[in-house]
């Protein structure tokens, strides 16, 4: 499985973004498309940060520049946010490879505010593939939704600012257009850096992370985490674009790598580098890690019938798996164990059920760690007996996830039951000829 892995510490815009899919093997052409409907240039670059060599792209006008060389380092242009709210015209000169200078108009900011009927409209027209239409339109939903619940509206009605512009449209159509070009399996993301501090608005100035990001933060499936600078790190572009495309992974996964790159932000820190690292490689197929916590009290005095219920009553409080262990307590009195697996952010919940439901006073906690746990899916087989159909469900166990490597093919033992009452076969019978029929098909 092809997995892109990216490195949130220092996190993330559509400039960076775009900066780290092209560092880590997408193809520059892709872009050609977009640079033709919507009259921008991806300006491409060479630049470093903190030493460290990195792809910088800035999308300027296509009418007002030209094709030169420029690899010198641009620390001081241009502006950290995809989301600035001076939307003036920059001109910049560079110097070509034989010292003629060169002007060309950045394109951020550029174009009129749209609302997001007016940008689904744009996408649209552009003539894109279905995934990559898919994609941006998706993006931009979530924009959409981060916007209306941050200012009380509704999707249709909302106003893009910043977003709206031909350079936001320029970074979310062409990250999905570089993103079809490489076509990992699997894309995730690290804990994505936020910054701190404030920052300038269209409607005023707001402490980092901004309403925007916090909102599609709610709708991601990765963690945030402040720092490590005063200024703002995840802008709302590359937030929505890693809502919609990545999973959330406390660290970078194994992977055998192929490529890697770095995309550079456009402002440079003195020792922090300001690049967003992609990794793309084969992901070794492997259980995964799933954090957890185990609780555990012993009981003397609970009844047969209330331990016999803490499998479903504790389940119910949120509980993985509970495990009622026989014992000899003080007084060599006969009692149980009870120990009780939970993610750590249900351990008080169940920690408090376990209480009630048994009286017990004190409940211990082996803080949190992690169990490796196999992906599994549930699928539905036939099995003919003697000129009839049964259907049960059999729990397909893998490592890596769909499609990884089948490691265990188990029938569901009330499936396997209720066809052994209807046909007079063995229960062992029935899940062996529904396991081989699964193994047919999945392995």
């Amino acid at each position: 499985m092809v997995t892109l892995a990216f490195d949130g510490r220092t996190g993330a815009s559509g400039d960076m973004l775009l900066g780290a899919l092209l560092a880590a093997g997408a193809d520059r052409s892709a872009l050609g498309v977009l640079e033709r409907e919507l009259g921008v240039r991806y300006d491409v670059a060479e630049t470093t940060r903190c030493g460290i060599s990195a792809t910088r792209v800035e999308v300027v006008l296509a009418d007002e520049s030209t094709s030169h060389d420029r690899s010198h380092d641009q620390s001081d242009g241009g502006r950290s946010q995809d989301h600035s709210h001076d939307h003036s015209d920059e001109v910049h000169s560079h110097e070509g490879t034989e010292g003629h200078a060169h002007e060309h108009t950045h394109a951020e900011g550029h174009g009129p505010e749209r609302s997001y009927g007016e940008v689904v409209d744009l996408v649209e027209s552009m003539g894109l593939t279905g995934t990559v239409e898919d994609t941006a339109l998706a993006i931009f939903e979530l924009l959409g939704e981060a916007e209306a619940s941050v200012h009380g509206t509704d999707l249709e009605s909302t106003q893009f600012h910043e977003v709206g512009a031909d350079d936001a449209i320029a970074d979310v159509v062409g990250v999905a257009l570089l993103l079809a070009d490489l076509d990992p399996d699997r894309v995730v993301t690290t804990p994505l850096a936020t910054g701190g501090g404030e920052v300038s608005m269209s409607h005023g100035i707001y402490p980092v992370p901004t309403p925007a990001v916090v909102e599609l933060a709610e709708r991601a499936d990765w963690s945030l985490q402040g720092g490590p600078l005063e200024t703002e790190l995840l802008t709302p572009t590359g937030a929505a674009v890693l809502a919609h495309v990545a999973a959330g992974v406390e660290r970078l996964p194994s992977l055998n790598i192929e490529q890697s790159g770095y995309g550079a932000g456009a402002k440079s820190f003195d020792r922090q580098p300001n690049v967003l690292r992609a990794t793309v490689g084969e992901e070794a197929e492997r259980l995964r890690q799933e954090p957890i916590t185990v609780l555990e009290t012993n009981l003397d005095d609970a009844s047969p019938e209330i331990i016999g219920s803490l499998q479903e009553t504790l389940v119910d409080a949120g509980a993985l798996d509970v495990t009622v262990v026989p014992t000899t307590m003080k007084k060599s009195r006969p009692g149980h164990l009870l120990k009780v697996i939970v993610p750590p952010a249900d351990a008080e919940q169940v920690a408090r059920a376990l209480a009630a439901e048994t009286g017990t006073l004190g409940v211990r906690e082996h803080g949190s760690g992690h169990r490796f746990v196999a992906d599994r899916s549930v699928e539905s087989v036939t099995v003919d007996v003697e000129g009839r159909s049964y259907e049960l469900d059999v729990k397909i166990g893998r490592f890596g996830g769909d499609p990884g490597e089948v490691f265990d093919v188990s029938a569901e033992y009330d499936d396997a039951l209720r066809v052994a009452s209807e046909t007079d076969l063995p229960v062992r019978e029935v899940c062996r000829r529904a396991e081989n029929r699964a193994r047919s098909r999945f392995l």
